[in-house]
């Protein structure tokens, strides 16, 4: 399996924090030196090691907006 890169550009905020100490984060993250992207998973410590999260593009996040509203 290919080594996954990522780079976090920009930490948005903690949504919550488990009993174990993992949060789960909004970031904005580039992943594999590509544009970033707005990024919701949870994180170890450190950001040693990541959940599975989504991703999603500037226009998702505006849609998303719309929706929650």
């Amino acid at each position: 399996m290919a080594e996954i890169k990522y780079e976090i550009i920009e930490t948005l905020g903690v949504l919550s924090t488990s009993a174990k100490g993992w949060q789960k984060e909004v970031n904005l993250i580039s992943w594999n030196e590509r544009p970033p992207k707005y990024d919701i998973r949870e994180w170890a410590p450190n950001h040693e090691k990541m959940g599975k999260g989504i991703t999603l593009s500037e226009e998702e996040v505006e849609q998303l907006k719309k929706i929650l509203k």
